[in-house]
């Protein structure tokens, strides 16, 4: 069949109106043209889609269910063209989001929870990574932002600083130092640890070891787990103490004290990035939601 959606329209129009001259009009083409390609539709089907007379135009049965059908595909064409132009704008579509500890502990939820609520086309795909897993990830195409320990230094990528952590010392409820306001760093040079493995954890030991370094000790880490769920658990068991972000503390279990550092300034910062050269649809629009935000507090 050699018809396309221009004579599907065509005959939508004529079949709502039930009348070639008003149709002609409402489509704004010379309504010979308009008969001649009703013609041909009617040619190319090998039915009769009109009953035509000197007072009236009639769909046939056939007619009529071939409105039915033109209505559908218009419809469906329509939807499409808007979707595709969503889709360019960011409007819908899919947003892949990786995220560490410190982010979902932190400020992440509360902008997920308002870009969904502003952008209800859009799915999120959160998912767990340290921020090695997430960095390979992103080069690789299978990440689109990620909400990773910073700052990263990384060429063909932008981010965006979302927050800035204090450090804190969490220890066991009967802990000796439990009663404390505060406490030294130094002062934790003879306890025993409970930290994430070096590999994954690298990017945080790479603000700990230094500022443990400064004091005069390496921290002599006892016991692993892969997250701080499983980090605070085994403080809480009685197997060491911790040096974690204030805002992984609202993860605790029940018999954990934190004690604030007194003498550690530095914060940890938490980023998220992405390749520069896909911010563009939804990635950009969530890029613009977060530069939107006033990020980060203190």
């Amino acid at each position: 069949m050699k018809f396309g959606l221009r004579h599907i329209r065509y005959f939508t129009a004529v079949a709502e109106e039930l009348h070639f001259r008003r149709a002609a009009v409402r489509l704004g083409i010379a309504q010979p043209a308009l008969s001649r390609a009703i013609r041909y539709l009617e040619h190319e089907l090998a039915v009769t889609l009109f009953e035509r007379s000197n007072r009236s135009v009639v769909l046939t049965p056939a007619g009529k269910t071939f409105l039915e059908g033109c209505r559908s595909v218009i419809n469906t064409v329509e939807r499409t063209v808007d979707d595709t132009r969503q889709v360019h704008r960011g409007q819908i579509g899919t947003l892949r989001i990786g995220y560490t500890d410190f982010a979902i502990a932190g400020a992440l939820p509360n902008l997920m929870k308002e870009f969904q609520r502003m952008q209800p086309g859009i799915v999120l795909q959160p998912h767990h990574d340290v921020t090695a897993d997430q960095l390979r990830k992103l080069e690789e195409g299978n990440l689109d932002i990620g909400f990773v320990t910073g700052p990263i230094t990384r060429p063909g990528y932008d981010q965006c600083l979302i927050q800035r952590d204090r450090l804190i010392c969490v220890v066991y409820e009967h802990h000796p130092l439990a009663e404390r306001s505060s406490v030294r760093l130094d002062e934790l040079a003879n306890e025993d640890f409970v930290h994430g493995p070096t590999r994954d954890w690298e990017h945080f030991y790479a603000y700990l070891m230094p500022l443990c370094h400064r004091c005069g000790f390496v921290p002599r880490i006892v016991q692993e787990a892969f997250n701080s769920a499983g980090i605070l658990g085994l403080v809480a068991s009685g197997m060491g103490v911790t040096i974690l972000t204030e805002s992984t503390h609202s993860l605790a279990v029940k018999g954990l004290v934190a004690i604030p550092l007194e003498d550690v300034p530095e914060r940890l910062t938490t980023v998220a990035l992405w390749n520069s050269n896909n911010a563009r649809g939804s990635i950009g629009m969530f890029v613009d939601f977060m530069r939107a935000q006033n990020l980060p507090g203190d």
